[in-house]
């Protein structure tokens, strides 16, 4: 449908890692940087985003860090998405049907929404639909049938470590 920033892939992932947390622990944004292999400064610029959008908390301080804002199956992959691509259609109908040599310019012409920009939102809106369908509680079950267990152990272990 549309191509999303390599941000989106890194949010659903610290999504994912922050919703094994104990409830009274947070992860430093420097901890999840490492944990993905992404820069600090790179990853920041995402954990603020989903702070914005609610999606996850920030705390302050030195012992400061992130958590999920609220239960894993109630934020959706949509959220995640729109707080990172933003929340702007996809496709943006610039009225080339006005354009041609010979046809008319007058807005009476064109009382309808073009067509093709009604079938691309249209599909657009299957896209969000899905993704508003699917929640990070959804990865986290996907996670527990296909990450190995030698990954999981490392990510528990990394958890057990930087968990604050």
């Amino acid at each position: 449908m549309r191509r999303m920033s390599d941000g989106v892939e890194a949010a659903l992932h610290c999504a994912l890692v922050l919703s094994g947390l104990p409830e009274d622990k947070v992860l430093a944004g420097k901890h999840l940087a490492e944990l993905h292999g992404v820069s600090e400064s790179y990853l920041l610029k995402h954990l603020r985003a989903l702070t914005a959008a609610d999606v996850i908390i920030a705390i302050p301080g030195p012992r400061g860090g992130y958590r999920l804002a609220h239960p894993p199956q109630q934020i959706t992959l949509l959220d995640i998405v729109e707080a990172i691509d933003g929340k702007e259609p996809a496709f943006i109908c610039r009225e080339i049907r006005r354009r041609a040599p010979g046809k008319p310019k007058e807005p009476c012409h064109y009382k309808q929404d073009c067509f093709i920009k009604s079938r691309m939102l249209a599909a657009e809106k299957l896209w969000r639909d899905a993704l508003r369908n699917q929640s990070v509680a959804d990865l986290i079950q996907d996670g527990e049938q296909q990450i190995s267990p030698v990954s999981k152990q490392v990510v528990s272990d990394y958890l057990s470590l930087h968990a604050r």
